[in-house]
């Protein structure tokens, strides 16, 4: 039987849930097949995404660990990757009930970046969460202790502050879920104005601090409309061309491709046409207004990951993703069928 699929040069792996922690071998199932099955979120339609014409995977995890024994195969295919990893203290506060330590994490992070280098291991500290407990400064505290067991690891930090108003999910499962808040009140867990800005400008010292002790680490935000750039603190894209174009720099065809959105044709002589001085607008439209990320296809699905994280946009409940879980198969086309 044949049928119609997409296939997308890159591929996000994923923002819906977490592939390497939980999928790490059904994803490589999938590429064993050269397809995969998604459903779309909002008509349960399904989609096949062949990955022929892939050439770069960006995977979102909490836990790179399951998916380390897997990478060498993504090497020897010629596909390119780099990590998004969140790493996060909330231990105390039990946000996120299912993972490792952070002593176990760092661990894992290191081992990450010590296999495919720090440039390509972005650290993630998202969301940043106000409670009775944690105070901006305490939010700091956490942030400079978990970077000064990452020193030298990576080159960069994302952060986001979290938003509570606009997804119902959130407030339910922050209510329900956690002891912090009520129906009432659960809306502070987003910082105020100055609250985002005493921790800015706490982050612009602690960045400091480190490039004196001769760790550069660079800032910026993940989907946030407000403009820190006067702080040294630029809007992140998650799904960076330009990330690529310097850490892939060799890979000619797909440079070719991030500046203009198009597969490049060889001439009669096997060489490559020119980069066009003017770049495309590459910028995925179908993601929020502030995000920066550039075109790529998800291929994850909500109510699938079992951190749960309780401020997860991602999960419905807890009871939704252990009866999704039911539902798994390392061997099907999609992760739940």
């Amino acid at each position: 039987m044949i049928v119609e699929a997409t296939a997308p040069v890159i591929i996000s792996a994923s923002r819906s849930t977490d592939i390497p922690a939980f999928y790490s071998k059904w994803f490589f199932n999938r590429l064993a097949k050269g397809y995969c099955a998604w459903y779309n979120p909002f008509n349960q339609q399904k989609m096949y995404i062949s990955f022929k014409n892939c050439k770069v995977i960006v995977f979102w995890t909490k836990n790179p660990k399951p998916i380390l024994p897997y990478l060498h195969i993504l090497d020897e295919m010629g596909i390119h990757y780099y990590f998004q990893v969140t790493l996060n203290d909330y231990v105390n506060e039990g946000f996120e009930p299912n993972v490792a330590s952070v002593e176990e994490r760092v661990e894992t992070f290191k081992q990450l970046s010590q296999m495919i280098g720090k440039e390509r291991v972005i650290w993630r500290f998202d969301p940043l969460i106000i409670t009775s407990s944690i105070s901006p400064r305490e939010l700091l505290k956490k942030i400079w202790n978990v970077g000064n067991k990452l020193k030298g690891y990576t080159d960069k930090l994302v952060f986001s502050f979290i938003d509570v108003k606009a997804y119902r999910k959130v407030q339910n499962n922050l209510v329900k879920e956690t002891m912090f808040f009520t129906k009432e009140d659960v809306e502070n867990a987003e910082a105020s104005h100055a609250q985002r800005i005493e921790i800015v400008e706490g982050l612009q010292k602690i960045r400091s601090v480190w490039k004196e002790q001769g760790w550069n680490v660079e800032m910026a935000t993940c989907a946030e409309d407000i403009n820190l750039e006067s702080y040294g603190i630029e809007h992140n894209r998650c799904i960076d061309g330009e990330l690529m174009k310097r850490i892939f720099s060799n890979d000619k065809e797909l440079v070719y491709y991030l500046h203009t959105l198009k597969w490049p044709e060889r001439d009669m002589f096997g060489e490559l046409p020119p980069i066009p001085s003017k770049t495309k607008n590459v910028k995925d439209s179908g993601q929020r207004k502030a995000c920066g990320c550039m075109v790529s296809k998800d291929i994850g699905m909500y109510n699938t990951c079992r951190h749960f994280c309780v401020y997860c946009y991602a999960n419905t409940s807890k009871e939704c993703v252990l009866k999704n879980a039911l539902k798994h198969s390392d061997e099907s086309e999609s992760i739940i069928e």
